[in-house]
């Protein structure tokens, strides 16, 4: 098989796939940051822990922001979650956060996993992280811009010509075409706002029972925003069956 043919496949492989093998990821992050816990210091000690947790939380809050503002200004059947049948484009998006970089979802998911990848503690594993992502999805855009290249043709060409991949350019900006749509943002953004605080709100918990030895839940700022995250992701996923989440965006 050509290299090509290869990277595209790999690439499909991983674009429809690719909300669930990030959790991998996730459980060996959890079991570097209780190895650490047992056998090492973390390595970021020098850092108060409550500074460094809530630093953690602003990169992955930082990434939640960059995906917001991505999909808020764009139009239905672009910038989705859509897996199951493959890619979707009904539109070329080229201005906004598009205009900026080719790949702008991409990059708030590399903020969100980078803030949960930090608060392992460990500094190889996070430098694992970067390599590792950075390989997984250059296959998946590698992927998407054939896609988008076989149906848009010389009009993506051109705009690919001047706007980078993953860097942001912010010279290139230009004003979003649509108005912002807070319901789409709340339909598809309420997985990513809840799972922050819960995978957050998890690491303090299992690693507080770690280190007392013993089973206890502490009522602390993660316990409540994890349980504040979840309150708020039933109400938007009742909202969203009662079809009070219709996008407005053309």
């Amino acid at each position: 098989m050509a290299l090509q043919t290869e990277f595209k496949v790999q690439g499909d492989f991983l674009f429809k796939n690719r909300s669930y093998l990030p959790l991998l990821f996730l459980a060996a992050g959890f079991g570097v940051y209780l190895y650490g816990i047992y056998f090492e210091p973390r390595q970021v000690e020098k850092v108060p822990e409550g500074y460094y947790q809530f630093t953690c939380l602003m990169l992955s809050l930082l990434g939640l922001l960059i995906r917001v503002t991505t999909i808020g200004y764009t139009p239905r059947n672009t910038s989705g979650r859509n897996t199951k049948n493959g890619q979707i484009a009904d539109e070329l998006n080229t201005t906004g956060m598009y205009s900026l970089l080719r790949h702008p979802l991409y990059l708030g998911n590399f903020f969100m996993w980078f803030g949960i990848a930090m608060l392992t503690g460990n500094i190889w594993f996070t430098v694992a992280f970067v390599l590792l992502y950075w390989l997984y999805y250059e296959r998946i855009m590698y992927a998407e811009e054939s896609y988008l290249i076989k149906k848009f043709g010389t009009d993506y060409l051109r705009w690919s010509a001047i706007t980078p991949a993953f860097i942001p350019n912010f010279k290139n900006y230009r004003k979003a075409k649509y108005p912002f749509c807070p319901k789409k943002v709340l339909k598809k953004e309420k997985n990513g706002f809840a799972a922050i605080f819960i995978v957050f709100w998890f690491f303090e918990w299992i690693g507080g029972m770690v280190e007392k030895q013993k089973i206890t839940v502490e009522f602390n700022f993660w316990f409540y925003a994890a349980i504040a995250s979840c309150f708020i992701y039933l109400i938007l996923k009742i909202m969203k069956k009662g079809s009070m989440l219709t996008e407005t965006n053309v």
